[in-house]
């Protein structure tokens, strides 16, 4: 061998065992990200109740999430949202409380702190408590997390199991809740008031967007037939649900040992414990039996001394909801000295709140509403805006109103309004006491979708439901029968809208999102208007010509319509990357007025926190 070979051979011999350490460092890092970011080595230090200043009785707030996902989902909430949900709720000084002492105050008469929360997360799922509890050992947060009986010993592997849910008590974040045995759906109609029984989660899911808001809970109510008669005689209803909670109980004492002592009623928007009176007090004996306390009614999240421990409520707060809107329905719930999240303070300043909340985060302006009514903040030092371009992303709910005023007065007598109401693009002028709608897009039409005819979106629900009907069949037999009903369904003709057609306008969902890129061109007396690029309005006359402020505004619907039965009365605008700029003829460059966007070292700041983010985000969902 050569010198030269034994050279390269001892460079290939270096060049591999610093490959080796690398690959091994890489390993070692990656194995020390997933361990910390899954694994929780602290214990729960529970609230020193001797070093608390009481003062007046004011009760706790109870808060119950669905569910968590590491991105979040329409109705699981993401970890990043989550964790921005317990920071505010710390910051107010909110602290946890746990079943026993919610048991306590209403049996022993023993005080709360000022600010207690009971905390919840419903479905017993394992994404929620893989998330959930290293955000519980942050905040030093105690929670219940309920389950359904009947989960703990199918096979669906994405929720937890016994042994899984006795390990989570070990460090004393978690205790055990319920939701039942089984989550059920009985007496469900489509939207067009077809009749189509009973159903359990998996084929409900698969049919929820041809559903209308005609179901139950299992445990709710008599079975019924497409007539809304019982068909089932009052034992026989009695029999049904005595089966299940003893089933419940039975499942319960035998794999964990015990029943837990907290009971979630679902669904909470009932009468007392049903829609029945009768199923409501065979549901009432069997709940003060098994449980301790029962949280039976959604909404209010306030409960005072004066409150039933079995008669005691939670809110669920949506997947989508910003901080300032759980803090809202918390302060108009009866907590009147909550505080509410400014988000990035330097960019707050920037703005004169006038109603309901404001955030600023992550380049984005979240302006929440007062309940039942509107948010609204000015751009101070607007007063002089004319010409000008204005860009940003609308990224609140479809249902409601999303505003731009500009060229505004400081009572808005005078101004050029741009609004997203109800998935629709309006453009408004006010000129003292004259008011005029100058252009009204409905935003389905304008991304080029046509509305069927009521005919058509009969037959569309109509195969919708026996394709899933017939997929998830208990039989062959009733499979043969789907199918055979689904081939005349197809075979039948519906009159379009073109043919003379009464058209279907959709009920318009609470919760569906918006994502609408807005680019905004008023110079003179002229408007044009892009929506994702798109021209929207071009060349719109404008009497108010003269300068004026810049105001958002949120503004809420009303209740609306959602499936889920969950009643909302505070409402989100969202505004993201909201840049201004003053549109100048005969410059190259255009002045920024106003800009929500990062610059310098803190852009660089957050890109890096967001890499970081991604990153993280990425080895978990792959390793």
């Amino acid at each position: 061998m050569t010198l030269a070979d034994e050279q390269f051979t001892s460079q290939r011999n270096r060049t591999k065992k610093i490959r080796t350490v690398a690959e091994v460092i890489v390993l070692v890092v990656l194995l020390y990200i997933i361990i910390n970011a899954l694994f929780v080595f602290g214990k729960y230090e529970p609230f020193n109740f001797n070093n608390t200043e009481f003062g007046s009785d004011e009760g706790f707030i109870a808060i119950s999430y669905f569910g968590v996902d590491r991105t979040g989902t329409h109705t699981l909430i993401g970890k990043e949202q989550l964790e921005h949900h317990l920071e505010v709720l710390k910051k107010n000084g909110y602290v946890t409380i746990t079943g026993k002492d919610v048991q306590d105050y209403y049996n022993r008469g023993k005080a709360l702190p000022k600010h207690s929360l009971f905390l919840n997360f419903e479905d017993g799922r394992k994404d929620t408590a893989v998330f959930a509890e290293k955000l519980l050992e942050k905040y030093n947060f105690h929670a219940t997390i309920s389950t359904y009986a009947e989960n703990l010993r199918n096979n669906d592997t994405k929720f937890l199991k016994p042994p899984e849910l006795r390990e989570f008590e070990k460090h004393g974040y978690w205790e055990m809740g319920s939701n039942g045995y089984r989550l059920y759906y009985i007496n469900i109609f489509d939207r067009w008031h077809h009749y189509l029984g009973n159903m359990n989660p998996l084929v409900y899911n698969h049919l929820t967007s041809v559903l209308g808001r005609e179901y139950n809970h299992y445990l709710m109510d008599y079975i019924r037939d497409d007539k809304d008669f019982p068909v089932e005689s009052y034992q026989a209803m009695k029999d049904r649900i005595t089966d299940d909670y003893t089933m419940l109980r039975d499942i319960y004492t035998e794999d964990l040992g015990y029943v837990p002592e907290a009971y979630t009623l679902m669904h909470a928007n009932t009468g007392y414990y049903g829609n029945n009176d009768d199923v409501s007090k065979v549901n009432e004996q069997w709940l003060r039996k098994l449980f301790k306390f029962t949280f039976n009614r959604e909404g209010y999240c306030h409960n005072l001394r004066n409150s039933s421990i079995h008669d005691l409520t939670r809110m669920e707060p949506r997947s989508y909801w910003p901080a300032n809107h759980l803090l809202m329905r918390i302060k108009y719930d009866g907590v009147p000295d909550i505080i509410f999240e400014p988000g990035d303070e330097n960019q707050h300043k920037d703005w004169l709140v006038e109603k309901g909340a404001a955030e600023f985060r992550d380049e984005t302006i979240i302006l929440t509403t007062l309940p039942k009514e509107k948010g609204l903040m000015k751009l101070k030092n607007s007063q002089n805006f004319r010409n000008l371009r204005l860009t940003a992303d609308i990224k609140g709910n479809q249902y409601g109103t999303q505003a731009i005023h500009m060229r505004a007065d400081e009572n808005r007598a005078n101004r050029v309004s741009v609004l997203f109401k109800n998935n629709h693009l309006i453009v408004e002028e006010a000129t003292g006491t004259d008011w005029k709608k100058l252009a009204d897009i409905d935003l389905f039409e304008f991304d080029g979708n046509k509305y069927l005819s009521v005919d058509e979106d009969k037959k569309e629900v109509a195969i919708k439901e026996r394709e899933i009907l017939g997929r998830y069949a208990p039989n062959t037999v009733s499979a043969r029968k789907q199918l055979s009903i689904l081939e005349k369904e197809w075979k039948r003709p519906a009159l379009s809208v073109e043919e003379g057609g009464a058209p279907f306008i959709p009920r318009m969902s609470y919760h569906a999102r918006m994502n609408r890129g807005l680019d905004i061109r008023l110079q003179d007396d002229k408007l044009d208007i892009l929506i994702d690029g798109k021209a929207a309005v071009k060349g719109l006359a404008i009497e108010r010509t003269g300068s004026g402020s810049l105001f958002l505004e949120a503004t809420w619907p009303d209740y609306g319509y959602s499936q889920t039965n969950l009643a909302d009365d505070v409402y989100d605008g969202v505004f993201s990357g909201l840049k201004v700029e003053e549109i100048t003829p005969g410059k190259k460059e255009t002045p920024v007025l106003y800009d929500v966007h990062y610059t310098g070292v803190e852009k660089y700041k957050r890109k890096i926190k967001h890499s970081w983010e991604k990153l993280l985000d990425w080895i978990l969902a792959n390793f």
